[in-house]
């Protein structure tokens, strides 16, 4: 309902209500030539209009009375709307009935200059007053009957007196009985003697004869102009009696309208105390946001038990809200159980049907829960009359957004759960969003035995159950998948047995999280594996910003913490190109400006896809801002979907090309960053691409990795990661290439460190003597795997080998560098070393 408001400036603007109207006053008049319309309103063109000085009339006279919004037909409905002026014309009798105050203006009645000795007897417009046209129009019928308070003004403003001081004259001139202009209910009279005061009323177009009459006789129909006004009158009187027809119904006492049972192995967690305590304040709306699985969806089947155990007079009504055809078909449920009447009629707008029941505080109060709106598009967007079965229009139109169906009103309160924040803040604040996370570990470990129901094995024990439930990431639904895995494979199976498979492999931990077990407290279109219920959620989001989508891939290969967003902002050359579509080219921007804009493209568009990720709650931030997190099985299933879809090399490629150029060698000085890094390495090591290019950017990755470990202390890992490396590397570039002579010094410098000293010689041997022939003795690379082998030959107790190599490098580093060179000292300090481990103290002494 749109209501006009004095601005400032003493013009107009209108305001679109659809909860909480405020108190307006309405204007009854009749058309004329001149009059002010919604398109006059909006263009600014209302004031040349010579219906503009009615509207302005019945401003100031809200004002006197009080009132700062008023209503004026002419204006406030957009008759090119069809959809809304025949939603308009079927509430035309609420919105006269909730008027505070009505003013009929008559613009053929004149008071004339009255002196103030005048005796009202000698008053000339009591004969226009009873002559008026206003009395002969079809829609002034329902003006008159509908609001509570009447008042009468001649063309000069001037009071004329009331519906209740004019009662006798209404009467003679309409033959409208007192009792029906006295707020009695219209259905005490009955059809015929409703029709018979519309007997000699006229409207301009026939069908209007019919339509002027729906709130006198509470019915609603479809507008049909052209159907005429014989049709349009058997319409009306088909849609009188069809009610009369049907048997009265007893409507129900309050009770709970919701399609699941209650689950016995619930366990209850303290977020349910909040959940309460919010949706416990008058007219409150809530919302539960969290990934899919949380566990959401059980909390409001819970709370909606407990409401109804706590408060039998509250009505709990269920719906589902996953797209429109089934929020409809949730309305019509509630319209059936409640006994609304008029629900059975075709053409029926349910949503309004559903709607004023909700807002009548005579029901008592309610709760409604709003389940799985994931994508709220489908209530806030206005909807077009095609898409709706209630709405007849010949022609396209608008109707009201499906959000206006949830009244605001302090006998009621609203639940909704959604996986979007983005979806829950177009229906609540954010102060009213409570964020579900997954269980806590004594929650998890009740909710995982209840659901084996005292099945489990004597050979189970407590630490493998504890292991299982972190590996599960203590997700509910997960929790819930597994026990029915194991229970559906009993005797012959138990959580041990399901623990080594989930640890077995990627492809074995999908097939575990993909079973599709039958669960009675699920929506029918939710799935029981929480593997297809994230990769519904990752679908919704390609759609709606790819973008997002592509990071979501990027970031299923990294460690699951600690993801450094340094490593996140390129994401292939293609999801550049599609930024920079947006950046202005214009010729007038130097290549600075262009530079400058299009780097701020590409960090808002990286912002705005970390939002729709946390949205969704597949990511979270870290305190430190710059790195982020997320869950290990939400990675699992991304990598899934991008494998059925033939993405998975391509993500993996661009994972370890942006890790190769951020990790940097184990140096003293980058450890800091090497430490950030090196879980990051560990994951890479363990998805080893199929590509030429990418292996070669792995075995770098590898190599980087081992070379901190080795300096860690990391004996074994660092072994580990540079034999994979030079392994590879041998494969591609062939045994002489200096990445994998790098690598082979690697792997011996690993051996060295874990005692294999036999296999470290062997390595670096083939490293030096490769380099000697390939880069010359002096070359600093060769110097450096000969100072290797010399300390292998020391930790082998061959001292003299020892001395040989090193007192060569020695000398060489002196020639080559300078005696004061940090190469050429650590080779003298070698050198001495090896000198006092053979007693030879005096020749140590003096190198030192």
């Amino acid at each position: 309902m749109r209501l006009l408001q004095f601005n400032n400036d003493g013009d107009f603007s209108l305001t679109e209500f659809f909860d909480d109207i405020p108190k307006y006053a309405i204007l009854s008049h009749r058309w004329e030539a001149g009059e002010v319309t919604f398109k006059d309103l909006t263009d600014g063109t209302s004031k040349g209009k010579a219906g503009y000085g009615k509207i302005q009339f019945c401003g100031e006279q809200a004002k006197l009375d009080g009132l700062d919004y008023f209503w004026v037909d002419t204006c406030c409905i957009d008759k090119s709307s069809s959809a809304e002026l025949s939603e308009a014309i079927n509430s035309m009798f609420r919105w006269y009935q909730k008027a505070a105050r009505c003013y009929v203006y008559l613009s053929d009645v004149s008071i004339g200059e009255q002196k103030a000795s005048d005796a009202p007897a000698e008053c000339s417009w009591e004969s226009a007053f009873r002559a008026s046209k206003w009395f002969t129009r079809g829609w002034t019928l329902q003006e008159l009957l509908a609001p509570r308070s009447v008042d009468f003004y001649s063309r000069e403003g001037k009071s004329l007196g009331s519906k209740r001081t004019l009662e006798q004259q209404i009467y003679e001139i309409t033959g409208v009985p007192a009792s029906a202009l006295r707020e009695n209910s219209l259905s005490q009279f009955d059809v015929e003697e409703r029709f018979s005061w519309a007997n000699s009323r006229q409207t301009t177009r026939g069908e209007d004869k019919a339509y002027s009459l729906f709130g006198i006789f509470d019915v609603q129909m479809p507008l049909v102009y052209g159907e005429g006004e014989v049709k349009a009158l058997l319409r009306l009187r088909e849609a009188i009696d069809r009610p009369l027809k049907e048997p009265p119904e007893t409507p129900p006492n309050p009770s709970i309208v919701i399609p699941f049972s209650r689950d016995a192995d619930f366990v209850e967690r303290g977020i349910l105390d909040q959940i309460h305590q919010k949706c416990a304040v008058l007219g409150s709306r809530t919302a539960l946001i969290g990934l899919g699985g949380v566990g959401k969806s059980q909390l409001a089947i819970e709370y909606a038990y407990q409401t109804r155990d706590r408060s039998p007079a509250t009505w709990v009504f269920w719906v589902h809200a996953s797209n429109a055809a089934r929020f409809e078909q949730s309305f019509r449920d509630i319209a059936n159980f409640v006994k609304i009447p008029g629900r059975k009629n075709p053409q029926a707008d349910i949503f309004q049907l559903v709607r004023d029941w909700l807002r009548d505080d005579k029901r008592g109060k309610w709760v409604l829960i709003l389940d799985n709106v994931d994508d709220a598009g489908f209530l806030v967007e206005a909807r077009r009359s095609g898409d709706n079965r209630q709405t007849g229009d010949i022609e396209s139109g608008k109707l009201r957004p499906l959000v206006s169906c949830l009244p605001q009103c302090s006998h009621g309160s609203i639940l909704v759960t959604t996986r979007s924040e983005d979806a829950a803040l177009n229906l609540i604040e954010q102060r009213d969003i409570i964020t579900i996370e997954p269980m806590g570990s004594q929650d998890a470990l009740t909710l995982f035995e209840n659901k084996l129901g005292g099945h489990d094995d004597s050979t189970n024990d407590g630490d493998v159950t504890a292991e299982l439930l972190v590996a599960l990431e203590f997700m509910p639904l997960a929790i819930v998948q597994a026990a029915a895995y194991i229970l559906r494979r009993k005797p012959r199976y138990s959580v041990r047995e399901y623990l080594q498979g989930f640890r077995e492999s990627d492809r074995k931990r999908t097939s575990l999280l993909d079973y599709n077990g039958k669960q009675l407290r699920r929506d029918r279109e939710a799935k029981n594996s929480i593997i297809v219920t994230w990769q519904i959620s990752f679908d919704y989001i390609r759609q709606i910003r790819p973008s997002a989508a592509d990071l979501l891939s990027l970031m299923s290969f990294f460690d699951r913490q600690g993801i450094p967003d340094i490593l996140l902002q390129n994401r292939s050359q293609q999801t550049e190109t599609a930024i920079g579509n947006f950046v202005d080219t214009d010729t007038g921007y130097s290549d600075d400006d262009e530079d400058g804009i299009s780097k701020s493209s590409v960090s808002d568009g990286f912002e705005e896809d970390v939002s729709v990720l946390r949205n969704y709650s597949f990511i979270s931030v870290n305190t430190n801002g710059a790195t982020f997190e997320m869950h290990g099985l939400v990675q699992l299933a991304t990598r899934k979907w991008l494998k059925a879809h033939g993405q998975k090399e391509r993500w993996k490629h661009q994972f370890i090309k942006n890790l190769d150029a951020e990790l940097p060698t184990g140096e003293y000085e980058n450890w800091e960053r090497c430490q950030a890094l090196f879980p990051h390495a560990q994951s890479a090591a363990a998805q080893k691409p199929k590509e030429q290019d990418s292996l070669i950017d792995w075995t770098s990755v590898l190599y980087k990795a081992a070379w901190y470990a080795l300096r860690m202390g990391k004996g074994v890992e660092a072994e580990n990661l540079a034999s994979t490396a030079m392994q590879v590397r041998k494969k591609i570039l062939g045994d002489e290439h200096e990445d994998t002579l790098g690598g082979m010094a690697m792997v011996g410098l690993a051996c060295n460190l874990n005692g294999h000293w036999d296999d470290a010689e062997k390595l670096e041997v083939q490293v030096m003597e490769t380099r000697k022939t390939k880069l010359g003795v002096d070359h600093p690379d060769t110097l450096t795997s000969m100072a290797n082998l010399a300390s292998t030959y020391r930790n082998q107790g061959r001292w003299d080998d020892a001395e040989k190599l090193e007192v060569q490098v020695m000398e060489t580093r002196k020639t080559k560098l300078g005696v004061d060179h940090p190469d050429t000292l650590i080779s003298i300090a070698n050198l001495a070393s090896t000198l006092w481990n053979q007693g030879r103290w005096d020749d140590a002494e003096k190198l030192e």
